[in-house]
């Protein structure tokens, strides 16, 4: 598509996704799908339920369970087969009550055929996003112009094959350029998650963090904790107040009462689960949420976590609550349901948004420059600080954590595969975002070509 098809497209698109349309019951009233959301020459479309049936569409993808994806997805579904991995089948079943009939749960890391696509394959890749989470690697020739868009390829038809990578939601790390499916191969559009693709947006390793929140709370639960307000009656905004170091946490422990700590992790109603499991496995105790949640954890294939889960909560030191309750007020409220079993609580509140940038931070760096900043990041459990409104009762820390990708590991992924074109798929709203997020697909495009490297080195197999 050429630089004004595009623009064009784009425009279109933006009267696709006009917030003021509303469908009527008259037959054909429905929002028109953006180019976006089909790919190109494919009779494939990718998370665009809200659109009904598309034109000239026989499989629909959906790459996770998360409502922003599947939106208008309902038990009344019948627009055609749809195709998602096999723990985000058992997810839209159950939350959704979609008839399994069109639910096709596919296998991962092997390709497979898409019936009635005109030979397209399609190998399913884990997003480290959250549970049942994909990446599509689709592979094939170019069959139809599916879909809603006035721009029609010129490759239909033609002998041609093409490679696309739909990226849905996901934390880039050098797995996903390392895997076999995606390694040594040019990859012709490259869907991306653009969540965070804003330089404001780079913070710690993910594996890091998961770390730093269980060593955290191990020092918490065990006594190493003052907790007291200093001379002025208020706490000290920084961890050293409230942590003891590890030469003088025997003796504080000693004066310190034996009370029962609760740990209360805010998560998504899918997603943070790793952050749960590694506060519950150094703890040693087992998870407990209410019978909802604990009903959408076991429909994720993880034995591991299903062995933690318990109904019982007085069993659990580490609870499972929404997002939303870290907050004083409404941790204190839940910790108070549980009075006489549990004295305090700490709670963690993971986010990519509690993340903000260094002052001074230069926005506009240049690309060698992202990456070796950007490798130079650690995190430790010293790094955890206190919100504000932690009491001794209730301690809150939000954590630079989140499933999707930062500024730093998308430069990362864009320097470390083969790609023709990238597509934005969120915060496309606007044509400044766009022009802002085109600039930076422009800047590596250019820097890779440049670059003697064929990937950018890892620090570890998980992470830049």
């Amino acid at each position: 598509m050429s630089s004004y098809k595009e623009n064009e497209a784009w425009k279109e698109a933006d009267l696709a996704e006009d917030r003021s349309f509303r469908p009527t019951r008259a037959p054909g009233s429905r929002r028109k799908a953006p180019f976006y959301k089909v790919l190109q020459g494919m009779p494939i479309a990718v998370d665009a339920f809200r659109y009904g049936t598309i034109p000239g569409v026989t499989a629909y993808f959906l790459t996770h369970a998360h409502s922003d994806h599947y939106t208008n997805l309902a038990a009344n579904w019948k627009s055609g087969p749809i195709y998602c991995s096999g723990d985000t089948a058992n997810l839209i079943i159950h939350m959704l009550s979609v008839d399994p009939k069109w639910v096709h749960p596919l296998p991962m890391d092997v390709p497979t055929i898409v019936p009635d696509s005109g030979g397209v394959t399609v190998t399913l890749i884990e997003a480290n996003h959250c549970p049942g989470s994909s990446l599509f690697l689709f592979e094939g020739p170019q069959t139809v112009d599916a879909g809603d868009s006035a721009f029609k390829s010129p490759f239909v038809g033609s002998e041609k094959a093409f490679r696309y990578l739909h990226c849905g939601d996901f934390r880039a790390s050098p797995q996903h350029v390392m895997h076999p499916a995606v390694r040594g191969k040019q990859i012709d559009h490259v869907y991306l998650d653009t969540t965070y693709l804003d330089p404001k947006y780079t913070f710690p390793p993910q594996p890091l963090v998961i770390s730093a929140c269980a060593e955290l709370a191990k020092r918490i639960v065990s006594g190493e904790w003052i907790g007291a307000p200093d001379t002025n009656g208020k706490r000290n905004s920084t961890m050293d107040a409230w942590v003891i170091p590890s030469d003088r946490a025997d003796d504080t422990v000693m004066k310190q009462p034996k009370d029962r700590m609760l740990v209360v992790v805010g998560t998504y109603s899918i997603g943070k689960e790793r952050i749960v499991k590694a506060i519950a496995q150094t703890l040693k105790t087992k998870v407990y949420c209410d019978a909802h949640k604990a009903a959408i954890l076991r429909c994720q294939n993880d034995p591991e976590l299903h062995a933690l889960l318990t109904k019982d909560p007085s069993e659990a030191s580490v609870h499972v609550v929404p997002l939303s309750m870290i907050v004083s007020d409404k941790l204190k409220a839940y910790v108070q349901r549980f009075k006489g079993t549990y004295s305090r609580a700490v709670g963690f509140r993971p986010t990519g948004w509690t993340y903000t940038p260094p002052s001074g931070s230069d926005l506009s760096p240049p690309i060698p420059s992202i990456i070796s900043r950007g490798q130079s990041l650690s995190f430790t459990h010293a790094d955890l600080k206190p919100m504000q409104k932690s009491t001794f009762a209730v301690q809150m820390y939000g954590v630079p954590y989140s499933e999707h990708s930062s500024f730093f590991e998308l430069t990362c992924f864009a320097m470390s595969c083969d790609w023709v074109k990238m597509i934005a798929t969120v915060n496309v709203g606007n044509e400044r975002s766009r022009a802002k997020m085109a600039k930076w697909m422009e800047r590596w495009e250019i820097d890779k070509k440049r670059s003697k490297e064929v990937m950018v080195k890892p620090r570890a197999a998980d992470y830049w």
